[in-house]
């Protein structure tokens, strides 16, 4: 498989990255306590700690709102979905446990301050290419809802687009059934390539570890706007 970058995306923030990690031979399932007790008690530090902060003040979500309006997307009606997230923990809405793979999916994206997304490759069809949504860029996701993705990076394939950092669709949603995956960060621009491989590392070695399984990583940037995911046993 492939995963591309348009190059017209550089053109209106160069330091645009994106890190992908492909998943194989991995169990998704109930997840296990210490996941839930982790997850629990960051949302709790994260809830004091925006008592007393703005949501603004949290670099990731300054950046990618300011990629927002970059884009022409509108960052208070179509939040970054770690920014929608937080608002629900300021409210104590705190998420709840679904499975291995979502549960540690929101968990990346709380802890670094970006869009996660985790998708399903046995409904992805061919290569993968990385673009900004038009005014027929549609999906039904994960929230129950036709979503307009006008302005906002989406994932897509042959069958047309299945991933953003605002919301996943319905047609890639990972369940327990799910034994192929691909997971792509949407990454803060002012990381460093060499940081951004640390971050992706250290989440697949994370996610193997709770799900078991293999994976491998590549980064999309202006230096690098396409890469063939290595084959992986």
């Amino acid at each position: 498989m492939k995963a591309s970058m348009k190059s017209s995306i550089f053109q209106i923030d160069e330091f645009i990255k994106i890190g992908i990690n492909h998943y194989t031979k991995f169990v998704i399932s109930e997840s296990p306590q210490m996941l839930k007790g982790r997850m629990q008690l960051f949302q709790e530090h994260l809830f004091f700690d925006l008592q007393d902060k703005e949501l603004t003040d949290y670099e990731g979500i300054k950046e990618w709102r300011a990629l927002w309006k970059k884009f022409g997307a509108d960052p208070g009606r179509y939040r970054p979905a770690m920014e929608a997230m937080m608002r629900r923990i300021r409210n104590q809405n705190y998420l709840q446990p679904l499975n291995s793979g979502v549960d540690l999916n929101n968990f990346f994206s709380l802890q670094y301050e970006i869009p996660v997304g985790l998708y399903d490759l046995s409904h992805v069809e061919s290569d993968i290419h990385i673009e900004l949504g038009v005014s027929d860029t549609t999906y039904t996701g994960i929230n129950g809802r036709e979503n307009n993705l006008q302005g906002i990076l989406t994932i897509q394939d042959t069958i047309g687009p299945f991933g953003s950092p605002f919301v996943d669709s319905l047609r890639t949603a990972v369940s327990e059934q799910t034994v192929d995956a691909l997971q792509v960060f949407f990454l803060k621009p002012s990381m460093s390539i060499e940081a951004a491989e640390q971050l992706v590392t250290a989440a697949g070695k994370m996610f193997t570890q709770v799900n078991g399984g293999n994976f491998s990583s590549v980064i999309l940037s202006k230096e690098q706007v396409q890469a063939n995911f290595p084959t992986i046993s």
